[in-house]
């Protein structure tokens, strides 16, 4: 399991009116343990799109990134760790209004 170490958070805008809600875009440095597969020396960072409708919020995608080069990597959270990103952005979401 990771550690979420800064993060910053912004309201996606929207010019089009196709959005339903609100969007939220999290920037999330991580702190990954050695012996985990997602671990790289540069370190990590983790993509959020966070979603606010009628009183729902919710992951609508994420994507990790290797810190220094900024390239994708292609890994799956698990159930565990997709709950503390949840509850974490959910806590969050109102810094960014």
């Amino acid at each position: 399991m990771f550690a979420i170490t800064e993060y910053s958070v912004e309201v996606i805008k929207d010019p089009f009116g196709i959005l339903t809600g609100t969007r939220y875009e999290f920037m999330l440095d991580l702190d990954v343990p050695e012996e985990d597969e997602l671990h790289t020396e540069s370190g990590v960072y983790l993509r959020v799109v966070y979603s606010v409708e009628e009183g729902r919020e919710r992951i609508v995608k994420y994507e990790f990134f290797e810190r220094q080069s900024n390239q994708y990597l292609d890994f799956e959270m698990d159930e565990e760790e997709e709950k503390q990103i949840d509850a974490f952005c959910k806590e969050r979401v109102l810094e960014a209004v």
